[in-house]
């Protein structure tokens, strides 16, 4: 069996160590002669997978005690409607940072189920090319929340820092606080990250936690209480909060191999400082090999080019089908761009090796002396 390098965005790859330790167990599951996929939800052998894996996150993003801890299912995607369900039974107004593909999805459906939102800082004017800076966001009167993406998958962008003061968090004009709310799916423990910055955390599992299917969302204990009397009971982080993430049968089998991930960046790389390092790396060489080229570009802004997601275009077009074929030719999937940006995207999660970003700029240098 041969496994290429996976440049996906998503379902993203895994790493070979997990996928490996997952298929010994397959059949197997510790001597208990069943696997994982089989198991009652509520047995022994599963709560203590369950509880390991919330145990090792907590451990890893050095989550505070204040904070519960859900993995729940519907995706990033679902939490556009949760966290307004959930923040605004108190009155207010959602507030975003609008900078790409994602926050916008995230804006329109705050909109559709609940109305006014209010855009604090919008991306917009430069393309997406560059996050406002933190100066130019203005929360409105009756700010609520703000919502951010941290890292928009789709067109590369990164916050180079976290909204709001260290000392004070996000205020409104009256000095009331504004909880951070932070979509983090795509750059959740590519390296650390101080928690208690933030009211709530969401991110969907399938670039650096697992398979798709789970979401994990990380609130402060003193928004379990804001949500609105109409929302869907799956919906509340109260009640998942109480039910341990276990309102209904949950995504078992990928909360299963989100622990084993939780446990191969503790043990075999050994933290998230260490990935960190190992991402800034992998990041840097990539972008080097575009900027130092006369065949491909990167359009994002030096402080806000994203380590987990590097688009890069042609200088002409034309080349795209072919560098894509041989790029698949040579063992380097899945690096078409998304279809509503085009050109090329590199996706550099935690589980690609420097091997396959190595591989991937030699392929890079040698197509363009051919075809450049």
């Amino acid at each position: 069996m041969t496994r290429h390098y996976n440049f996906c965005a998503g379902p993203a790859a895994l790493p070979a160590a997990v996928l490996e330790r997952a298929r010994d167990e397959m059949l197997d599951y510790r001597g208990r002669g069943l696997s994982v996929m089989e198991m009652s939800h509520r047995g022994e052998a599963f709560v203590a997978i369950a509880e390991q894996a919330e145990a090792d996150l907590r451990e890893l993003l050095a989550v505070p005690d204040n904070y519960h801890v859900l993995f729940t299912q519907g995706g990033a995607s679902l939490q556009f409607s949760a966290v307004p369900y959930n923040l605004l039974g108190h009155g207010g107004r959602a507030n975003f940072l609008h900078t790409g593909i994602w926050s916008k999805k995230a804006i329109a459906e705050a909109r559709h189920l609940f109305g006014d939102v209010h855009v604090a800082a919008s991306s917009e004017e430069n393309g997406h090319s560059a996050v406002p800076r933190q100066e130019d966001i203005v929360l409105s009167d009756d700010a609520a929340y703000l919502h951010y993406t941290a890292n928009e998958t789709i067109g590369g962008l990164e916050f180079d820092y976290i909204p709001g003061s260290v000392e004070g968090g996000l205020r409104r004009s009256d000095g009331t606080e504004v909880p951070l709310v932070c979509d983090m799916s795509s750059s959740i423990l590519s390296g650390p990250i101080d928690v208690s910055r933030f009211g709530v955390i969401y991110a969907g599992a399938q670039k650096n936690i697992g398979p798709a299917g789970l979401v994990v969302v990380i609130v402060r204990d003193d928004l379990l209480d804001r949500a609105r009397a109409d929302m869907p009971t799956l919906f509340g982080y109260r009640e998942l909060a109480e039910a341990g993430s276990m309102i209904n049968t949950p995504a078992t089998y990928s909360w299963y191999l989100a622990g084993l991930v939780f446990d191969w960046l503790k043990g075999d790389i050994g933290g998230l400082a260490s990935m960190d390092a190992l991402n800034t790396r992998k990041a840097s060489r990539l972008y080097a090999a575009i900027d130092n080229s006369a065949l491909y570009a990167n359009p994002v802004t030096l402080r806000n080019r994203s380590r987990m997601n590097v688009p890069f275009v042609l200088a002409d077009p034309r080349l795209d089908r072919d560098f894509l074929a041989e790029a698949e030719a040579a063992g380097l999937l899945n690096l078409k761009g998304h279809r509503s940006v085009g050109g090329m995207r590199a996706s550099l999660y935690n589980a690609v090796p420097e091997d396959a970003v190595e591989a991937l700029i030699a392929f890079m240098a040698d197509f363009e002396k051919r075809r450049g």
